[in-house]
């Protein structure tokens, strides 16, 4: 079975292809936007990054999602539940947590079928 990175770096890559099936990194928002705003940016690279793996959000499996400060779980719920496909919501995962730097408010992870 073939691996296929998308946009890989000495780090990491920004999605990983194995068989049927596309994992994400980590999406952020721009740091120092609020968390709606940071919500936004994170799901639009969600779109492209599974556009570029040939699925969309219609085909996610999982999603994990980090906040820095659960207080936030409704602003980000308010963004998820508009962007979401009703007819097929994944499994998702919601917990607080320190991200990458205080500047960041949320953090989107997913898997998906391709």
């Amino acid at each position: 079975m073939t691996i296929r990175r998308i946009e890989p770096g000495t780090r990491m890559s920004a999605a990983v292809v194995h068989g049927d099936t596309v994992y994400l990194a980590g999406q952020v928002g721009t740091a120092g936007d609020d968390v709606t705003a940071q919500t936004m940016t994170a799901l639009a690279e969600v779109d492209r990054l599974l556009a570029l793996a040939g699925t969309d959000k219609s085909k996610i499996l999982n999603a994990t999602i980090w906040l820095a400060d659960i207080a936030d779980f409704g602003k980000m719920n308010a963004v998820w539940d508009a962007w979401v496909d009703p007819a097929n919501p994944p499994a998702r995962a919601t917990g607080e947590s320190k991200l990458a730097t205080p500047d960041y408010l949320v953090e989107v992870i997913v898997i998906a079928a391709v």
